[in-house]
């Protein structure tokens, strides 16, 4: 029947009658429809329209009916009636269960993860399929995680023990088994976890229970339990096979949910040996670093520095910093594997060109792997003293910053590594005094374009400039006062990644 703005049907047909004997042209919806049809009216036709499901359902004379809104011209509203038999009432029943599938495909996307995803299913099974819905998820074969919820309460999720044999065709539904028919199980075998509150006088409250597998992505996602009152009419053949249809949609969502939070943890887990370490105190020297990826949404590159503490003061401890050809995901796995291959190196940390040879000759034994810059720092604090041997490796040398506001460049130069046989390198030793730092920089400092008409770039004297102003400071304001004026010379223009790393004496 199709219904305006005030309420006043304007046309209907035949079926309509027979659900609601009193309706008429002309005649006024609240004079004769049940108060859950009238309500749903005036949500949809009303100034503050909320948002909400097109279907409603409720009950009209003995039997339950939903109701499905079809927007019209003028603001009227055309209502599509189906019986609880299973049979629509003026519209084709593969209609009204495609109407209902894509409500659910425009709900699921939003689900980002397995609990959200979950929570959508039971909200959606309990407003069209059944009084109760309870989403049992995979579990350990003890524990699993279970979720339900009711036409008029929330969502409630917990993780608790359980025996999947308690209720007939569970255990066979949770291994992806075809589902038992409703008519086979006894509503007196479900178990207390799946009660909801709702069913405050136990399981006599209960009419029909439907068990129903949710098969995923080659291995089932769990099962959907559906449960309704006394009051209402059992679950017919066809609601049956709906529910199978839905939970089939409902089991693939799960799946590609459970998969992303999956890949996520493993992207977290490969993450961490990606992203750069966390400095400080070793020994009486000051480490300070700061990274800036070159894509404003990514946190790894193909710079890199790394911190290898020495186990005691009169040992040296090994810094690196280096950049690796390339940008990206890419860069950053390359620049992972030169950190592995270091870190099995350190041992032999005291002769550097021997950990450069070996590091190149690893570096040649890998296919398509780009060349890479680098310096490599021995360092240890002699009383006073902070005491640096530093060998470039076809990297920028690094800079040192005495407490006069004099910057000095180190005296190391080398041959790049991972790109040729032949290697040539010059160690620099340095001595820094209270107060003093030693700068290790990627070229993406100083090749960084910016200024005023954003195509300069910062340049080896601007570095130095600031670091003059950097004077006496310590290591941490050092790198993130390095850090803030570049940020602000490159704007929002484009850049390579980013790295700087600061040694000096700790106080």
């Amino acid at each position: 029947m199709t219904v305006d703005a005030a309420g006043i049907v304007l046309s209907h047909n035949e079926s309509a009658v027979a659900l609601l004997a009193q309706v008429g042209v002309g005649a006024l919806l609240e004079d004769f429809a049940p108060t859950w049809l009238v309500e749903a009216h005036r949500k949809h036709v009303g100034g503050t329209r909320q948002k909400s499901s097109a279907w409603v359902g409720g009950r009209i004379g003995g039997q339950r009916v939903k109701a499905l809104a079809g927007p019209g011209v003028d603001g009227t509203v055309t209502w599509w009636l189906v019986g609880d038999g299973g049979a629509p009432a003026g519209v084709p029943w593969e209609r009204a269960r495609a109407a209902l599938l894509q409500e659910l495909a425009s709900e699921l996307p939003t689900a980002l993860n397995v609990e959200d995803c979950a929570a959508v299913i039971v909200r959606w099974a309990a407003r069209h399929l059944a009084h109760t819905a309870v989403l049992v998820g995979k579990g350990d074969g003890h524990c699993f995680p279970v979720t339900r919820c009711t036409t008029e309460g929330p969502t409630a999720q917990e993780r608790i023990a359980l025996d999947p044999g308690q209720l007939p065709g569970l255990a066979e539904a949770l291994q992806g088994l075809p589902a038992v028919s409703s008519c086979w199980i006894d509503p007196h075998e479900v178990p207390a976890w799946a009660l909801p509150e709702a069913f405050a006088d136990g399981v006599c409250e209960i009419g029909s229970v439907a068990v129903v597998p949710l098969p995923g992505h080659g291995v089932p996602a769990g099962c959907l339990i559906l449960l309704r009152h006394r009051q209402e009419a059992p679950f017919t053949a066809a609601e049956e096979s709906f529910a199978q249809l839905f939970a089939a949609r409902a089991g693939v969502a799960l799946s590609i949910a459970r998969s992303q939070v999956h890949q996520a943890q493993v992207a977290d887990v490969l993450m961490r040996d990606l992203l750069p370490p966390e400095l400080g105190r070793v020994h009486g020297v000051s480490f300070s670093g700061r990274y800036r990826a070159a894509a404003m949404d990514e946190r790894i590159g193909g710079d890199f520095y790394d911190l290898y503490p020495a186990d005691t003061p009169e040992a040296e401890t090994v810094a690196v910093l280096g950049d690796v050809c390339g940008k990206g995901v890419e860069a950053a796995v390359t620049a992972g594997k030169v950190r592995t291959i270091l870190r099995a190196l350190v041992p032999f940390a005291a002769d550097h060109t021997r950990v450069l040879t070996l590091l190149n000759r690893a570096l040649l034994a890998y296919q398509q792997t780009p060349f890479v810059t680098m310096v490599l720092v021995t360092v240890v604090r002699h009383h006073a003293e902070v005491r640096l041997r530093i060998t470039s490796a076809g990297h920028p040398a690094p800079l040192v910053v005495r407490t006069i506001g004099q910057v000095e460049e180190t005296q190391t130069i080398g041959t790049l590594v991972g790109a040729f046989v032949d290697l040539e390198f010059k160690t620099a030793e340095v001595a820094l005094g209270p107060g003093e730092i030693c700068l290790l920089y990627t070229d993406g400092i100083t090749e960084a374009r910016g200024g005023p008409l954003g195509d300069a770039m910062f340049s080896e004297d601007r570095l130095r400039t600031v670091l003059a102003q950097c004077a006496g400071m310590p290591t941490e304001a050092v790198t993130e006062r390095v850090q803030m004026i570049v940020a602000q010379w490159v704007g929002e223009g484009r850049h390579d990644d980013m790295a700087v790393l600061a040694i000096g004496s700790a106080p």
